[in-house]
């Protein structure tokens, strides 16, 4: 075989891997493509097109970093590139380098004023600088220019969200999940909107897909646990608030919704015990010393339930509900010594 023939089928070979390559980025796939860009730098250190696959890869697995070093490799080769300033302006946004980002994505529209990752970048800055009237314009933009990319439309919706145009703010999720799925962002946003405005029968099947993809997300665990004590689905907000708290152990909000979903089982030794971590957490709220005086009265035990709701009562003596089951507990307590008095003893 000659060197000629033999220099042929590499090149041949290079074209099919690099047409592979583009096809996982068409469709998403970032870590097929990922490898493939990367086995074609083994060919040529310098081959622009499979650095710009790789910094488009490595930019759809959220890998900032990476992002950034392969976006100033591109520079060097080639200075005046909108697509390697806009990669290099969205490593800097998410490396939270604020002010570098906004200089990198401005170089970028004066090369290319119909780049979309470049208008995507500037309504997410825009955002994150709560210029918000100059992000919902520009948001508008970057769907014109760029109507297939589910940023574009996230990025819109959240703009509309800041102006209370929820229906709006809607549908613009909506399309940034008909265009990819796995919009783990555009799922906690829908949460967040219908939370808001209390559909939590909705919300709970958006939690489950937002958890399918991410089963340790902090947003999406809080959303479901929300809706779930509004539904009192207290089996399932149980499983959901052990699950925040394995990851959180100090989160006063897991703790309380533990022990509201074992209250609501019907589980009151377990929720005892859960309240007095609440407790731990946070001593000074009348609602929870209230709860625990509450538990203890169903327990029977009405001398601790009313001494905890004389304590709930001097942190506010305006209260009422710790007044009522001070009342009720001794109450209680009364009658019982009063049984035990009337007892007669038989030899």
């Amino acid at each position: 075989m000659t060197k000629e023939h033999t220099n042929s089928i590499l090149q041949e070979t290079i074209a099919q891997l690099r047409h592979q390559a583009h096809e996982h980025l068409e469709t998403r796939r970032w870590l097929q493509a990922e490898e493939i860009f990367s086995t074609l730098l083994t060919h040529n250190a310098e081959d622009e097109d499979a650095l710009l696959g790789l910094a488009a890869s490595l930019d759809g697995l959220n890998s900032f970093e990476p992002l950034y070093d392969i976006a100033q490799r591109l520079l060097e080769i080639n200075p005046n590139s909108a697509a390697t300033l806009a990669y290099k302006a969205r490593a800097l946004q998410k490396m939270d380098r604020i002010s570098e980002a906004t200089i990198a994505n401005d170089q970028a529209l004066l090369l290319d004023t119909n780049f979309g990752l470049a208008w995507i970048n500037r309504s997410g800055l825009q955002l994150l600088q709560g210029k918000l009237p100059e992000a919902l314009r520009t948001s508008y933009r970057a769907v014109e220019v760029a109507p297939n990319d589910p940023r574009s439309w996230a990025n819109k919706g959240v703009a509309l969200l800041n102006f209370n145009r929820l229906a709006e703010a809607l549908e613009a999720f909506d399309q940034s999940l008909a265009l990819d799925s796995s919009q783990l962002f555009a799922l906690q946003m829908k949460c967040e909107i219908f939370c808001r405005i209390g559909r939590m029968h909705e919300v709970v099947p958006l939690v489950q897909q937002a958890l399918e993809i991410n089963p340790n997300d902090i947003t999406s665990l809080t959303h479901g646990i929300q809706a779930l004590r509004t539904l009192e689905v207290f089996d399932s907000l149980q499983k959901l608030a052990l699950h925040l708290i394995k990851l959180m152990p100090d989160n006063l909000f897991a703790w309380e919704n533990y022990m509201r979903s074992l209250r609501g089982l019907g589980k009151f030794e377990e929720a005892n015990e859960a309240l007095d971590r609440v407790l731990e957490l946070d001593p000074d709220d009348v609602r929870f010393w209230t709860m625990k005086a509450d538990i203890l009265y169903r327990l029977k035990r009405y001398r601790e339930a009313a001494s905890v709701a004389e304590r709930a009562r001097r942190i506010d003596s305006d209260y009422p509900p710790a007044h009522r089951i001070h009342e009720k507990a001794l109450k209680l307590m009364y009658q019982r010594k009063d049984r035990k008095k009337n007892l007669k003893i038989f030899p």
